[in-house]
């Protein structure tokens, strides 16, 4: 039986790309950079996406992917690239504006809360994830909230969660479950941690990484069969 359920925020129970969108196309307008297509959008995500699996894998730090990814995306869409720092400055700012929640997220901790120690896990960064978890309630939901910047570590790194597991005061593992949409920074940071992993993934997305999987679900909901097994 579970007793630590451990919640990825970013495309687990936070919708990151409605956020991402609505933070991206304010600061075009302000700016007047022009209108940021959805094509242009899914451009930037993709960029992102790879800077911050360049985090993960150590290869850059923190200020280095967060302000390189813009500069790339500038440099494509060819707008002035020296805007990248102060662009991402307003971003971090920004993006804690807009609050979607994912289907079944919110409903799913509310009926976990006061049956398991819940705790979120995100990489995300401290400006930001702190805006948004205050806006979006989820400071009253959780018990225990961990942001990478304020840990000293990033997901998949065992550190982050050895610095979990000391918090939380977990001796057994086996009571541990992480829920998570990315395979690079939940999956694989549970399965080096020793811990059991639900792989969140919605688009049915082959697990080309190969990296072992407890569990794999496609809805929120399906987690109380899991549970309370």
């Amino acid at each position: 039986m579970y007793k630590y359920l451990l919640w990825d925020i970013d495309g687990t129970v936070l919708s990151f790309l409605a956020s991402e969108a609505y933070a991206v196309r304010t600061l075009f307008k302000k700016y007047k950079l022009g209108e940021c297509s959805n094509e242009m959008l899914k451009l930037y995500s993709q960029i992102n996406t790879k800077y911050w699996q360049k985090l993960e894998r150590n290869e850059l730090t923190k200020p280095e992917i967060l302000v390189g990814r813009f500069r790339e995306f500038f440099e494509i869409m060819e707008i002035d690239a020296a805007l990248a720092e102060s662009f991402n400055k307003d971003y971090q700012i920004t993006l804690g504006d807009y609050i979607e929640f994912v289907d079944n997220a919110k409903e799913t901790l509310l009926s976990q809360k006061g049956k398991f120690v819940l705790a979120a896990v995100t990489n995300g960064t401290k400006l930001a994830q702190e805006k948004r978890i205050c806006l979006s309630g989820l400071d009253k939901i959780f018990d225990e909230i961990f942001i990478s910047e304020n840990v000293g570590a990033e997901k998949p790194d065992r550190e982050f969660f050895n610095f979990v597991f000391q918090k939380l005061g977990i001796t057994n593992k086996n009571e541990v479950l992480i829920i998570g949409d990315s395979l690079t920074s939940d999956m694989q940071g549970g399965f080096l941690a020793g811990i059991d992993t639900c792989w969140y993934n919605p688009r049915h997305s082959p697990n080309i990484l190969e990296i072992p999987v407890t569990y794999e679900i496609d809805d929120l909901g399906e987690l109380e069969k899991i549970i309370y097994a």
